[in-house]
């Protein structure tokens, strides 16, 4: 089956900064009971993702390009295209894009 990706645009995601595309890839209905998102994001410089926690679920994300501040928890570090990073079951995270050109990204959020 092929369809139109449905987008939107986020402000302030998560008490973050800024504008957040969504390009919504798959809606929950679609992934089977098994999560609840996977999208393709877009953060312009300077936008973010605020930090919050996941309960009930992990997230992945897979970098595909720009230059980001990814905080796992207590730690900090700096991401870019080919990193994946996970955050499990009652764990916190936020990404802030620290480069000069869009931070893309694929988000995948499934059920524990």
């Amino acid at each position: 089956m092929v369809r139109k990706v449905r987008e939107a645009v986020i402000e302030r995601l998560k008490d973050g900064n800024g504008k957040v595309l969504a390009k919504v890839l798959a809606e929950a209905e679609g992934l089977n009971g098994k999560g609840r998102l996977f999208n393709h994001f877009v953060l312009e410089p300077g936008a973010s993702i605020g930090y919050h926690m996941h309960e009930g679920e992990t997230e992945w994300f897979y970098f595909l390009s720009g230059k980001g501040k990814y905080v796992d928890n207590d730690t900090e570090m700096e991401i870019g295209p080919g990193d994946v990073c996970e955050t499990p079951d009652k764990n916190s995270h936020s990404i802030e894009n620290i480069g000069d050109e869009p931070l893309e990204f694929i988000a995948l959020i499934l059920h524990s």
